[in-house]
């Protein structure tokens, strides 16, 4: 099981998002100076819908990269121009980026048209026709497939097409129940998919935010869980602790199966994921 993954040299890496207000930069500045010392391989930064923000992604990718930390920013087509897009590959170019985080991403709020890019494999080719072999690029994978998938074998040939475009590795949507993904894995190995397929952590810090994300983008939550969240009530402190027990958990599984690596979506807070990261060691 898992023979695939395990050729692979771990990586560990930690995904922020670029702050709205000045407030916003200064936290997340100090939530990296917090996450400096785990020394992740690098910091992934998102992109807003339709690119919008596509500024303050740019500021916050720059930032990093002058502190010395490799960054990969997401860069989602949906909505954009071939233009639009060589655009920014251009800039992240010129200022020695390396790594880019290619995703299809969701359409802003009112506008009906997809734009130039309709899925993630167009955006990877596209990168690799104007740009050659400039930048790894990283795909995004769904062991629980993606909601709007028809079938998961519909999804499973989504994500092969992706690969077969020029992709490099994959990061999971997050997920709590590790035979997803090992199942997600084999399946790639019999469509001989051979490439890093890394999971997304999510720690858990509020039951109804998790609730909340998790019913949007089809990441199931397991029945047990549920139920002994709900039973926590308000207490705080009981379901961090609880989510820090059964995150932990979880990543052991997968670093122990032969999972290369792992991916934290943090959300611009340090204490969760740097509690798990000590836990195991890293």
């Amino acid at each position: 099981m898992m023979e695939s993954q395990k050729e692979f040299t771990p990586s560990f890496s930690l995904e922020l998002f670029p702050p709205q207000t000045q407030q916003g930069i200064e936290k997340l500045r100090e939530t990296r100076k917090q996450f400096a010392w785990l020394n992740p391989k690098f910091f992934s930064v998102t992109f807003g819908a339709g690119g919008s923000t596509r500024d303050r992604t740019l500021e916050t990718v720059l930032e990093i990269q002058k502190e010395g930390c490799a960054v990969a920013p997401h860069l989602s087509c949906i909505g954009s121009t071939h233009e639009n897009i060589r655009s920014i590959l251009e800039t992240y170019r010129d200022h020695g980026i390396q790594h880019i985080v290619a995703l299809r991403g969701d359409l802003p709020s009112g506008m009906a048209e997809a734009g130039e890019f309709r899925y993630a494999d167009e955006l990877v080719a596209f990168i690799r026709r104007e740009f050659g072999n400039t930048f790894h690029i990283e795909v995004a994978a769904y062991p629980e497939y993606h909601p709007q998938s028809r079938t998961a074998q519909e999804d499973l040939k989504n994500f092969k097409r992706k690969i077969e475009a020029g992709a490099d590795s994959a990061i999971t949507q997050y997920f709590y129940n590790a035979d997803a993904y090992f199942h997600f894995v084999a399946s790639c190995e019999a469509a001989g998919i051979r490439v890093p397929i890394v999971p997304g952590i999510m720690p858990i810090n509020k039951f109804s935010q998790l609730m909340r994300f998790s019913d949007s983008c089809g990441a199931e939550i397991p029945r047990w869980m549920r139920r002994k969240f709900e039973g926590y009530g308000d207490d705080s402190a009981s379901i961090q602790a609880f989510g820090l027990d059964v995150v932990t958990d979880l990543c052991e599984r997968l670093l122990a199966a032969g999972a290369p690596g792992l991916h934290f979506y943090t959300m611009n807070t340090s204490r969760l994921t740097t509690i798990i990261w000590k836990r195991l060691g890293i």
